[in-house]
């Protein structure tokens, strides 16, 4: 048996032996439980995000790698922020976020994000709150990245 790729779109640390994956994965013989828990483990940064994530067993070994991919840094910002959508128009302030906010978000999408430093990744996330009228600690998100940019504010 060659290997098998099962794909579903889970509540980040809520997985559980029901759909998309227990149907899926029992037929193949592999440790269910087992497999739920290394999916709860590296989803747990997702909370109440909708993640998808990418089950492979190996047919003969039994063996199988959990991917874990990442929602969209404007839908963590939303979800942190616990509004429905960023601003309608360029006059409007669609929230303030905390910078140890965006701090939170960056270390979450640590892998998906092209920075290899904590600033730079800051950076892209206050980025996207930019585009969304959202503004950092009542400051544009511009002129925070700005501060970071110039080490005025350390991470």
């Amino acid at each position: 048996m060659a290997e098998v790729v099962i794909n579903g779109l889970i509540e980040g640390g809520k997985a559980t032996s029901g759909p998309p994956f227990g149907p899926a994965l029992g037929p193949l013989g592999v440790n269910v439980a087992s497999i739920i828990s290394e999916i709860n483990a590296k989803t747990s940064a997702f909370e109440g995000i909708k993640v998808p994530v990418k089950v492979t067993v190996d047919g003969v070994t039994k063996k199988f790698t959990v991917e874990v991919g990442s929602p969209t840094t404007s839908a963590m910002i939303l979800k942190e922020l616990g509004i429905q959508s960023g601003a309608k128009t360029k006059e409007e302030i669609a929230g303030n976020i905390t910078l140890e906010q965006v701090k939170k978000i960056a270390k979450a999408k640590e892998m998906s994000m092209y920075g290899n430093s904590l600033a730079s990744r800051v950076n892209q996330v206050l980025g996207t709150c930019k585009s969304m009228n959202i503004t950092c600690e009542g400051a544009s998100a511009r002129e925070i990245i700005a501060k970071v940019k110039s080490g005025e504010i350390k991470l």
